[in-house]
């Protein structure tokens, strides 16, 4: 039902409450719940009859929706059978937005996972493939493990899309009713069937009208593609992967081999970015985080003393590689934007906190980096192929989302994709509750105060959940807690792998978590009953992100399905949110702070500074994300008018 509190909350985020809509899928939702209690009586055999039944009327069906009330039902008689609990009402309720193509927001802990498996049954049912996109290969493998059988009672087929499966064995997959996979590797298998598809003979990209890119006529294509037509796709953490990782376009490299004047040149734009002065002869930009050479700046690097390797390169390349290794050094950070395992650089994801195995930066970028952290420098990519994210999911057919943070992007999400958000209802009301934010003057003074607060959370037999913006923020506030002998656990980037194992004992009895925004998608926290009577879950959150809607994701994991639990935000003038701001601003800020004894300062006042920045951040990021866009399409033209694949690139 929905609840006056549930009225507010739309009303607070700019929602409009459609009564009509909402009325309605009550009343199919009742009726789901009473025709599946019906189905009880049924054998096994029987109800696979039925679903097999239902899959011939959803071949030969004008409308798939008639068939909602019945395929509905024994997706939760199934779930009942299999799992031994089925589909809330509200859950239900999530499943029509779902099936009618919406962006469901459903709370953390309501059970997004079960209720994906209606709508994914009902579209499953045509035989055309369903695509359910999660946000890492762990959470496919596990979501396709569990919900897997539910499908197959009734007669359908599932498969899941891992990083290390062959080519055979990916065609496979999608050739089920419904498969399970990332975004990342769904859309590169996309990238690679048009490879497959688009190379001829000659190896440059066969047109779409048969013409080579030069006006040879085009080979058959070597292999057939692993993808069938996109019909539906239902993801999760929708906001994560539509809006997130829309910034990012996912790209298929030709590798450039380094002779040695590049990796020279690297190397020694690494050493001359060290004698080069930050406002007279470069200019580094914190909220872009990109660096440029001034005109002295320029003189300056000319006449540095060079290696002979270096007499070859011409001037523009050499300021290239120098405001590269600038923006490397004064941009991007070790544990916190990537960390370095077995000598290779790997990309941390800021959204999720989760390495991002195999992807690059581009232009240059990534190289710089290695030269930077002095690792072996991987060869540089140019693209042989690349789609957007909002590019690659709006080719569906059918496109959904479930999320527990949506209302603040649903205009994003209506404008680029077409999809609006609905906010769903929780099956018990939420009791979470928020404290002040305490804001210090400095890290060091926040770092203990937040110590302290775990001392005292743990003293009360809470399970406490920390956290942090990074890596390296995560393994300090660890060795601080070891010092007062605080038994702890840190999930991050570094420990990825062991994610389930560490989430699975963060609602124990004084259990303390230090986690990066892995903790905030895709897992969930059980309380223990001591925990439960003592308060539940507190979460303290060590810094404002980027986005409100990851500090939500965060706040959330707090007072689940009904639990108590609480959450407070521990901020700092030298948070890394505030390192978008011009040098000579925050510097001023800091000396106009007037903390008390133990470096706090009055919230009020500086908590409005902190959510303009988070503001202003929002801003920016959605303005490369439609940047992006808006040069996808013009790319597109450009290709369609010249009658070649969007998709790829020309080869020489």
């Amino acid at each position: 039902m929905i609840t006056r509190s549930h009225i507010w909350h739309l009303a607070k985020t700019g929602g409009r409450l459609d009564a009509s809509r909402i009325s309605r899928w009550g009343v199919q939702a009742a009726a789901v719940i009473s025709r599946s209690e019906a189905l009880r009586g049924d054998s096994d055999t029987e109800l696979l009859r039925r679903g097999r039944e239902l899959r011939w009327q959803a071949k030969t069906q004008p409308r798939l929706a008639d068939l909602l009330i019945e395929a509905f039902a024994l997706v939760r008689e199934a779930a009942r059978r299999q799992l031994g609990f089925q589909h809330f009402h509200v859950q239900i309720q999530g499943g029509i937005a779902l099936f009618e193509g919406h962006v469901a927001e459903m709370q953390t802990g309501e059970g997004k996972t079960l209720t994906a498996t209606l709508p994914a049954f009902l579209r499953g049912l045509t035989g055309r493939g369903c695509h359910i996109v999660t946000v890492n290969d762990y959470l496919a493998g596990r979501d396709a493990e569990t919900m897997g059988p539910i499908f197959e009672r009734l007669g359908l087929s599932v498969g899941c899309i891992q990083t290390p499966m062959q080519t055979e064995e990916r065609r496979a997959a999608y050739a089920k009713d419904i498969t399970y996979g990332t975004a990342k590797e769904i859309g590169f298998d996309f990238l690679r069937d048009r490879l497959r598809t688009g190379a001829d003979a000659s190896g440059g990209y066969r047109r779409r009208d048969g013409l080579g890119a030069e006006g040879r006529g085009g080979g058959p294509a070597s292999e057939a593609p692993v993808q069938r037509a996109h019909y539906f796709a239902l993801i999760d953490e929708a906001d994560s992967i539509l809006i997130d990782e829309g910034r990012t376009p996912l790209i298929i490299g030709l590798t450039q081999p380094n002779t040695a004047a590049t990796v020279n040149l690297l190397r020694w734009s690494q050493r001359a970015s060290l004698r080069l002065e930050r406002d007279i002869e470069f200019i580094f930009e914190p909220d872009r985080r990109t660096a440029y050479l001034t005109d002295r700046g320029c003189r300056k690097v000319l006449l540095m003393a060079k290696p002979s390797l270096l007499d070859c390169v011409d001037a523009e390349r050499m300021y290239k590689h120098v405001e590269q290794a600038l923006s490397s050094r004064y941009g991007f950070q070790r544990d916190r934007d990537y960390v370095v395992v077995e000598d290779k650089i790997v990309i941390v994801d800021e959204s999720t906190g989760r390495q991002m195995d195999g992807r690059k930066w581009q232009d240059g970028l990534h190289q710089a980096i290695e030269a930077k952290e002095l690792v072996p420098i991987t060869a540089a990519t140019g693209q042989a192929a690349r789609v957007t994210v909002q590019t690659y999911f709006r080719q569906y057919e059918h496109v959904c989302g479930m999320t527990g943070t949506a209302v603040q992007a649903r205009r994003e999400l209506h404008t680029t994709y077409a999809i609006s958000v609905c906010p769903i209802p929780t099956n018990r009301p939420c009791i979470r509750t928020g404290a002040a934010p305490r804001i210090f003057a400095t890290l060091k003074q926040k770092r203990h105060a937040v110590v302290q607060e775990i001392i005292r959370m743990h003293a009360a037999g809470r399970a406490v959940l920390v956290g942090t913006p990074s890596v390296e923020a995560s393994e300090a506030l660890g060795r601080e807690l070891a010092e007062c002998a605080i038994e702890h656990q840190i999930l991050n980037a570094r420990f990825d792998e062991r994610e389930a194992e560490i989430v699975a004992q963060a609602g124990q009895a004084q259990a303390v978590t230090i986690a990066t925004n892995m903790a905030g998608r895709g897992t969930d926290i059980q309380l223990d009953e001591t925990v439960r009577t003592s308060g539940g879950l507190h979460v303290i959150a060590t810094e404002m992100h980027s986005s409100a809607r990851i500090d939500r994701q965060l706040v959330g994991r707090a007072a689940r399905q009904g639990d108590p639990g609480s959450y407070q935000f521990f901020l700092s003038l030298e948070d890394e949110l505030l390192r978008c701001l011009k040098p000579e601003k925050l510097l001023r800020l800091r000396n106009s702070a007037r903390p008390n004894a133990d470096g706090e300062l009055s919230n009020l006042q500086w908590l409005r500074l902190f959510r303009r920045t988070q503001r202003f951040l929002e801003r920016m990021h959605r303005k490369e994300r439609k940047n992006l866009l808006r040069h996808e399409r013009q790319r597109s033209e450009a290709h369609n008018h010249m009658g070649l694949d969007p998709y790829l690139e020309l080869t020489d």
